[in-house]
């Protein structure tokens, strides 16, 4: 029974040495992802603000980051409308309301993949000293086995299992702040990006606003009617038997 009880302490510091690299691993990932986003929306906003237009603005597609794709969804969305001549209820907004809620879908998207392991965070840093509290459960009930094998309460006895336990609640602890941590500080990044998006999106709806929630087409208009070395040919004058001049 000892050696089950050893047992369990040991699976119980492998499983938070598991949960330690999970928390390290997602703080690495999701702070390349927050530092190279911050840049590419930071890039991206100069870069709108200076266009000279409208259209010129519409033009960026090399551009990538939440505020570029947000601001892809909405001159999307306008092209869309112009070019969609249906009338169920999917194109029954009006251009303003459609430009809104495509604009609210794709923050909505952005956030979703902002808060991508942050859960795996939050049970991590709420389930890891409990973990650590179960293995030094364990270590105690291993320490007292071991004092009523050997009808001894000696510190050679109780040392092993009880500094186990220990170190199990120990190991617990240090895993969790980091998580704990690591969530709060990602939470809060992802509300202000969010805000930010927000913000963005006002200010795309008001600019659009101005031009009739309409952009100019990229695709240059062909005339209907082109000159044809026939029809030219077609027009010169004609001269019937009575001799009045006519066009054909």
């Amino acid at each position: 029974m000892s050696e089950l009880y050893q047992h369990i302490v040991e699976w119980t510091l492998w499983a938070l040495i598991a949960f330690s690299i999970i928390t390290w691993t997602l703080i690495v990932i999701k702070g390349v992802q927050h530092l190279s986003l911050s840049r590419q929306n930071r890039r991206f906003t100069k870069t709108f603000w200076s266009s000279a237009d409208l259209h010129a603005a519409a033009s960026f597609e090399k551009y990538v980051g939440a505020t570029a794709r947000v601001a892809a969804a909405g001159f999307q969305t306008l092209r869309n409308a112009d070019a969609s001549t249906a009338t169920d209820l999917e194109h029954s907004w009006d251009r303003q309301d459609l430009l809104e809620r495509h604009l609210r879908q794709q923050i909505q998207k952005e956030r979703r993949s902002l808060e991508n392991g942050l859960a795996v965070l939050a049970s991590i840093g709420n389930t890891a000293p409990f973990v650590g509290l179960f293995g030094t459960v364990f270590g105690i009930i291993q320490a007292l086995t071991a004092i009523t094998a050997t009808k001894s309460a000696s510190i050679e006895v109780v040392a092993g299992p009880i500094g186990e336990a220990l170190i199990a609640t120990g190991i617990g602890i240090a895993v969790a702040v980091p998580s704990v941590l690591a969530y709060n500080f990602f939470l809060r990044r992802v509300k202000l990006i969010a805000a930010d998006l927000d913000d963005f999106a006002t200010d795309f709806v008001s600019l659009v606003q101005k031009s009739g929630f309409r952009i100019k087409s990229s695709t240059p208009v062909v005339k209907a009617a082109q000159s044809h070395p026939a029809r030219e040919a077609t027009s010169e004058l004609r001269k019937p038997e009575n001799g009045k001049e006519v066009f054909a």
